[in-house]
């Protein structure tokens, strides 16, 4: 069996970065002066990939320039300039973090990983990110991209989803990162020799930096790692969903409370069912909605299906026409609105409106 030479501190940072400054890609946040700019790409880069990002962040950068604007931003512009992007926890925690940053910290973002972590919205991955990136602090970065790349670089069996395990890789790449100069440059090479060349099917070994001192490559296993732990079946909710309009083409729509899944955003009128919806439990949402409003027909749309971490939520569109006037007083969060392009509003609601 071939030996693998041991990835030394020095070997493997030279190769790294050598590859790193030759293939990077270019990107709006890297070498931007200001760590708030790298702070928000960081926290929309969180379960999202970088073409993906790349547009969102140039209009929210544009929207909300500076920490100050950001603190001061409104529950529906922040939520406009994220719509789409998903998991709008993000955003909710990111104008916390603003505000906190604004308030105790004069508008920049603390140096200490440590410091950072106190922020909402700010993990150990995230605040290695902006720490090395902007302060040059030798906190290495353990994401999805760095897991699969060390995993199979050593042949680590380790369910890296555990915190023990990821620990583990964090311990093994902090020597190495303490030994050069630009901390920040090699996070990010780790991460994007993972998003690049080490990727999770069909890897470019070939190409690779470290490849003589790769373990899986050399036993032909590089895509039995990482360790994926069997998934459980994703359980499915139903719902109906009312599409509403008026006689002056206003669509009816209600505002997700604080407390629940999404908050902030618009959405059309819906109910939870027991299975996939039909017309009469459309009926039962619409009575149970609407209390004062009168009988109308209600014809069945496409379906919208929109996968969440942990459910998937399958909703039928059920398309109707109502004279507003006499469906009387709305419940509370409820509104006709004229233009839906001017709120921020969920998935599942713009895949119905856009059918």
């Amino acid at each position: 069996m071939q030996k693998i030479r041991d990835p030394s501190r020095h070997s493997l940072t030279k190769k790294l970065l050598a590859w790193y400054h030759a293939n990077k890609r270019e990107m709006p946040w890297r070498g931007h002066p200001d760590p708030y700019a790298v702070w928000v790409s960081e926290i929309m880069l969180q379960q999202t990939q970088v073409n993906t990002v790349r547009p969102y962040f140039a209009r929210f950068m544009a929207r909300f320039p500076d920490v100050a604007s950001l603190a001061a931003a409104t529950d529906d512009s922040l939520l406009k300039a994220w719509e789409g992007l998903g998991y709008y926890t993000r955003a909710h925690n990111l104008r916390k973090a603003a505000k906190i940053v604004a308030d105790k910290h004069n508008g920049v973002p603390p140096s200490e990983p440590a410091e950072l972590e106190k922020l909402p919205g700010i993990g150990a991955y995230t605040s290695a990110a902006i720490a090395s990136i902007c302060f040059g602090v030798p906190a290495p970065v353990v994401d999805g991209n760095v897991i699969r790349v060390v995993s199979r670089l050593l042949a680590w069996p380790d369910d890296f989803k555990k915190p023990a395990a990821a620990a583990k890789i964090r311990d093994w790449l902090a020597p190495r990162i303490r030994s050069v100069e630009s901390p920040g440059d090699f996070n990010q090479a780790m991460m994007e020799l993972g998003a690049l060349v080490c990727s999770p099917k069909n890897p470019a070994c070939g190409t690779c930096p470290l490849l003589p001192h790769c373990a899986a490559f050399r036993d032909g296993t590089q895509e039995e790692f990482p360790t994926r732990p069997l998934k459980k079946e994703m359980p499915v909710r139903h719902f109906a969903a009312l599409l509403l309009r008026d006689s002056e083409g206003r669509v009816l729509l209600a505002q997700r409370a604080a407390e629940r899944l999404l908050p902030g955003l618009w959405e059309l009128p819906c109910g939870e069912t027991s299975r996939p919806a039909t017309r009469a439990d459309a009926q039962r949402v619409c009575a149970s909605l609407l209390k004062n409003s009168p009988p109308f027909v209600l014809k069945r749309g496409r379906p919208v299906t929109h996968v969440f971490s942990h459910f998937k939520q399958s909703t039928r569109i059920f398309v109707g026409s109502v004279d507003s006037a006499r469906v009387g007083e709305l419940p509370p969060f409820f509104a006709w609105v004229p233009d839906v392009s001017m709120l921020p509003l969920t998935t599942a609601t713009r895949r119905a409106l856009a059918q």
